[in-house]
């Protein structure tokens, strides 16, 4: 195998929100083309609303499915009204990467100041399958995307990334 050829992963989006569709969800979108010019796949996209269970049913579909490297998520990691998000994913989560939430809002902060301590964007792995909950602004989702993941998704990146830990062959994969 070329060890400088990217590996592309398949990657799932969800968009937990009460109020968009697939025609006002820029979030989502931008998670879509950041992955897609990045070379990988999109396996699936789902809007879903606010729901702790229904949140939970998706991702753990998309966690048990072996077609599904990473999951990508976009919205309900507030304060406010409904949000659930990390309630919702926190118990599929084997492990938790801790840094990830700290790092999003280190760099959230150069551009929001102090609103981004109401983050509770989070990251973990279950399944041999990644999980990375972002915020629901568009920006928090392009910071996201091309200040953390894009890296860290893809095989090439030294000295570690989660692609590997995803890939069957190279990793501890352990879906099928």
């Amino acid at each position: 195998m070329n060890e400088t050829a990217m590996i592309p992963l398949s990657i799932a989006v969800l968009t937990i929100s009460d109020t968009r569709d697939e025609s006002s969800d820029r979030s989502g979108q931008a998670l879509i083309d950041g992955l897609e010019s990045a070379g990988h796949r999109l396996a699936e996209k789902r809007i879903v609303p606010d729901d702790i269970y229904r949140i939970r049913a998706v991702v753990a579909g998309w966690i048990a499915d072996a077609d599904v490297q990473v999951v990508l998520t976009t919205g309900g990691t507030g304060f406010t009204g409904r949000d659930a998000t990390p309630e919702a994913i926190g118990p599929l989560l084997d492990k938790r990467i801790e840094g990830f939430g700290e790092l999003f809002r280190q760099l959230s902060f150069e551009e929001i100041g102090s609103s981004t301590v109401q983050s509770r964007c989070l990251g973990g792995l279950a399944n041999a399958t990644v999980v990375f909950c972002l915020p629901g602004s568009t920006g928090a989702c392009r910071t996201g995307w091309k200040r953390i993941l894009e890296e860290q998704l893809d095989s090439r990146h030294r000295p570690c990334n989660f692609a590997n830990l995803v890939i069957p062959e190279r990793g501890t994969h352990i879906h099928g």
